[in-house]
């Protein structure tokens, strides 16, 4: 039996829905291969939680963990924190220098796709189209006309770096862009605004299954709000609808811009892509690389509609990062 350290929680906004995320994982984990612990990744803490929710310190030398006088070490990291420090590279990195196998992308990856300005400059020259942005870095001048003779109106303004939705805005008029660009400096200090894509939105799940890169059935989104925004993804205000209402040729064009990402950028473990489809051109808004496992989340959805089982998805993460 191989011992599987699940790592959840994480430094950012997005913490509570990785543990459920975590625990999604620890409740599918094939019990039959695998020992599932929860680690509990905090700013103020790293604990393995039991069953009655004991904590158990996790000594960070060597990310083992003392419970009653045993030591136990673990074979490979299931990871499931989005945000920092599972998904900008952080936890990779630390798992990389203590030769522990984990089941996400390589930390170089991570860092890159969690800066969604970097991920999109890398891409365009292989022709993956993006929406025209403008970048602001704290403390620059805020040129209000200068941002929107770039992009127009209506314009997003987001946080270069961080999911779940948080702290983004659609912007309508010149006035809202000042109260904006504050919202989304609360959670980064780097800044795009995008011109507002209007078309059909999908949401892709690209993974390395059985040593093959698969593109998942393709999730279409139709958010009741403005966007996909917070409350649309974890609050029910939109519909997510597996496979999306597209063409079979428009399906084929997707998956292939998806699949090609993902080759590009040296991918490994879980992707989910967002693309905004304009006159048959899908332009991409960003990557997840630890994308939400919870049984609602999008990528459990499309493996589901693909025919693998939440057991079978997470058997071979692990079974891949083990190789």
């Amino acid at each position: 039996m191989k011992n599987i350290a699940i790592i959840m929680g994480g430094y950012s906004s997005e913490y509570q829905i990785s543990l459920k995320s975590g625990n999604v994982v620890y409740q599918f984990l094939d019990k039959s291969k695998y020992n599932g612990y929860r680690i509990h990744i905090f700013k103020e803490k790293w604990v393995y939680v039991d069953d009655n929710d004991n904590e158990f310190p996790i000594d960070r030398n060597d990310f083992s963990v003392n419970v009653n006088g045993n030591k136990i070490t673990f074979d490979a990291v299931f990871n499931a924190i989005h945000g920092t420090p599972g998904e900008d590279g952080l936890m990779q990195a630390y798992f990389e220098l203590l030769h522990i196998p984990q089941s996400s992308c390589d930390y170089y990856q991570a860092a890159l796709t969690f800066n969604k300005r970097d991920l999109l400059s890398v891409l365009k020259p292989y022709g993956i189209k993006t929406a025209t942005s403008y970048y602001l870095n704290l403390g620059d001048k805020i040129d209000t006309n200068d941002i929107i003779n770039k992009v127009g109106l209506p314009c997003f303004v987001k946080p270069n770096k961080s999911g779940s939705s948080f702290g983004i805005s659609k912007v309508k008029t010149a006035e809202e862009l000042p109260t904006a660009i504050e919202t989304a400096y609360k959670e980064d200090s780097e800044i795009i605004i995008e011109s507002f894509l209007d078309g059909t939105e999908v949401s892709v799940g690209v993974i390395n299954y059985q040593g093959k890169i698969t593109v998942l059935p393709m999730t279409e989104i139709v958010s009741e709000n403005d966007f996909f925004d917070y409350e649309a993804k974890y609050l029910g205000k939109s519909q997510e609808i597996t496979p999306a209402r597209i063409s079979d040729e428009l399906t084929a064009k997707v998956a292939a811009t998806a699949k090609k990402a993902y080759e590009v950028l040296k991918m490994k473990g879980f992707s989910r892509s967002e693309f905004i489809i304009v006159n048959d051109e899908p332009h991409m808004l960003e990557m997840n690389t630890i994308p939400g496992l919870t049984t609602e989340s999008l990528i459990p959805q499309q493996a589901k509609a693909a025919g693998i089982s939440l057991t079978d998805l997470f058997t071979n993460a692990i079974e891949l990062s083990l190789k």
